[in-house]
């Protein structure tokens, strides 16, 4: 199935850059019409979680707080809607709200409350959706709205550095373990694995699970992949091994399935997708 839609949320803050610009850039390449969705915060979930905190507040003084926490959200979604608007603008990408197949189009929308909840049901109704990683977060193995994203959109989820890499999904790199993750992944990220360069498809030790039907699978698509086997190395994970071979095929965009455990079982016993969520500047393509 083609890329008809494509979601970025866009929180104002130096996540966003990256993920707009990638975004913009898949939405003309697949004439895709692209969202940008802006969360605003809720003043009554940050004073409610700021007594919870034990920072007692009376009403007067809560109301103040309210006020400006209001004021600074609404200032924040303004500056963020210039600049998702100049992107757009700058590639060429006129507004539209009315669907209009074949034709790249981008629209503009707010909410306000929790942003992983939103985000993740939002994403429900787009083909792809960009995430963006601050570079605050780097090292750290997810935030609330690309776990949530992850685990309750059903859909495709890219995780953008903050800085938009030179190329995007020109050459990809397939993790593959024969996972029902990986399984998924791969059907997700078919329009775009049909339109790169070049596609690897890369194992790590002994788990080569018919990577032979999958290839022959992918060229039945019209995609000619090459096999990559790593060998496993004592105490290297996985997700490392994963990413340095991506780098070393030359990938620009790492296509995996992510949490074949719940997210407790991965704090606990490891696990690729955190592993690569908390280190990779390398785009990431992840479904569940």
């Amino acid at each position: 199935m083609a890329i008809r839609t494509i979601l970025v949320a866009v929180s104002g803050g130096t996540a966003s850059n990256g993920a707009v610009e990638l975004a913009c850039r898949l939405a003309k390449r697949h004439e895709a019409h692209l969202e940008g969705f802006h969360v605003r915060i809720d003043p009554r979930v940050v004073i409610a979680t700021m007594a919870g905190d034990g920072f007692g507040m009376g009403m007067p003084l809560a109301g103040q707080w309210a006020d400006q926490i209001m004021a600074d959200a609404a200032s924040l979604a303004s500056r963020t809607k210039a600049t998702f608007l100049s992107a757009i603008a700058g590639h060429g990408l006129s507004l539209a709200t009315t669907p209009s197949k074949g034709r790249t189009s981008a629209a503009w929308h707010e909410e306000t409350g929790y942003a992983p909840n939103l985000v993740s049901r939002r994403a429900r109704f787009f083909d792809l959706v960009i995430l963006g990683r601050s570079e605050r977060v780097v090292e750290q193995s997810h935030t609330d709205t690309i776990e949530e994203t992850l685990l309750h959109s059903g859909r495709p989820v890219l995780l953008a550095p903050a800085k938009a890499p030179a190329a995007i999904a020109d050459a990809i790199a397939v993790g593959w373990n024969g996972s029902p993750e990986a399984v998924k992944t791969l059907a997700l990220s078919l329009p775009l694995l049909a339109a790169a360069r070049a596609v690897s498809v890369i194992t790590i030790g002994d788990k080569k699970e018919a990577v032979a039907s999958l290839i022959d699978y992918l060229a039945w698509q019209g995609i000619a992949a090459t096999h990559i086997n790593v060998p496993s190395v004592s105490g290297v994970g996985p997700g490392q091994q994963l990413l340095a071979a991506a780098r070393d095929a030359g990938a620009d965009l790492l296509v995996m399935g992510g949490y074949g455990h719940m997210p407790w079982q991965e704090f606990v016993f490891g696990g690729a997708t955190r592993e690569i969520v908390g280190v990779s500047l390398l785009p990431l393509l992840l479904s569940h």
